[in-house]
């Protein structure tokens, strides 16, 4: 793997010039690494990373750690203020930047954030090739998942064994939700103490990450035999999970294919469930980070590329079953998409 993403060295060096910038910083912490990895596709373990391209196109390297520095081969600057010097003409990250190094800068810089999203969002060969690994990996974490869950486990134990199955199959990260019970569930959350039981629907958005990339899979399990309201309740998701996936294309917009899986829950008679008090979002676009934007919402009227990764899921709460989700990671081609999860599209149980 090469450390530095030579296309996107050529895509900003394009950007700079259109922009008539003199510089860009690409900055990453702990929590959003994905402007700095963007370029520099290095998982640093320390608080802070930043990478500095100017129209010369050589890349200057900082990291607050020294092991960072040392493996990566870049500077170390345990001051990391002081890294900031000289400002930028604009910075990719810099909502998540600290005061103190925003006035580091010296003048307010510019966010190039937004345009460095725009430019991660339709991906290369090598790129598509890591989400790949990721989709084959949460595959094998969900069947993980399905394999090792009991009545009476609680739910942080079955996160530790199907977080500590993906780590040691080579996943770099892994954002997992979940939850479990029934009508009385209305989302998912980080794991707790509670103890499956029978009948209980446990659902999870289980996200590993390869290489710096993620993919994601939702399921739905139920203990036992699913009751008919959980029968219905998938099928109701399925349906409105397919409409996406039929939909989606270049051209097509999030709008488009947030309101193909509404109107299936308004079909039967559900839309009061397709709002922002049951549901966040149908869908994001998949890359460094978990949750890339654009959103798949109908008031998001961003037109889909090819070769851009989403995920379609019409995860949210019915009084039929409690909350429900169900989605797969798709890669937009010239003509559609492609599915990349391999798991079987089914209500599980145990």
């Amino acid at each position: 793997m090469q450390m530095i993403n030579e296309h996107r060295r050529r895509q900003l060096m394009n950007l700079m010039a259109e922009r008539g910038w003199d510089s860009i910083l690409l900055y990453g912490n702990a929590w959003r690494k994905d402007p700095f990895r963007s370029l520099v596709n290095f998982n640093f373990s320390g608080d802070h990373a930043l990478a500095r391209l100017p129209r010369s196109g050589e890349i200057a390297v900082t990291f607050s750690d020294p092991w960072d520095a040392e493996n990566a081969y870049g500077t170390l600057q345990p001051d990391f203020e002081k890294a900031f010097a000289g400002g930028a003409s604009a910075i990719a990250g810099l909502e998540f930047m600290e005061e103190r190094f925003v006035a580091a800068c010296g003048t307010l810089p510019i966010s190039a954030t937004a345009d460095v999203e725009e430019l991660r969002r339709v991906k290369t060969a090598e790129e598509i090739g890591y989400i790949k690994q990721a989709c084959d990996l949460a595959d094998r974490g969900y069947q993980h998942f399905a394999n090792v869950i009991e009545p009476g486990m609680r739910e942080f134990e079955l996160v530790a064994e199907v977080e500590a199955f993906l780590k040691t199959d080579g996943a770099e990260d892994n954002f997992m939700l979940i939850a479990s019970g029934g009508t009385e569930v209305v989302g998912m959350k980080p794991p707790t103490e509670r103890k499956f039981q029978k009948g209980d629907s446990v659902t999870t958005e289980l996200t590993p990450q390869v290489n710096g990339y993620y993919a994601q899979i939702c399921r739905t399990l139920v203990l036992g035999d699913p009751s008919p309201e959980q029968n219905k309740a998938f099928e109701i998701f399925s349906e409105a999970q397919c409409a996406a996936q039929d939909l989606i294309k270049p051209g097509v917009t999030a709008a488009d294919a947030a309101r193909a899986q509404n109107d299936v829950f308004r079909k039967y008679g559900y839309g009061d469930y397709t709002d922002a008090k049951y549901t966040r979002v149908r869908g994001h676009c998949l890359g460094l980070y978990p949750d890339e934007t654009p959103h798949i919402l109908e008031d998001v009227d961003y037109v889909l590329k090819k070769d851009m990764v989403v995920i379609a899921h019409p995860n949210t709460y019915l009084p039929l079953s409690g909350y429900m989700v169900f989605g797969d990671t798709l890669l937009i081609t010239e003509t559609g998409n492609t599915r990349l999860n391999k798991t079987e599209k089914k209500l599980f149980t145990k």
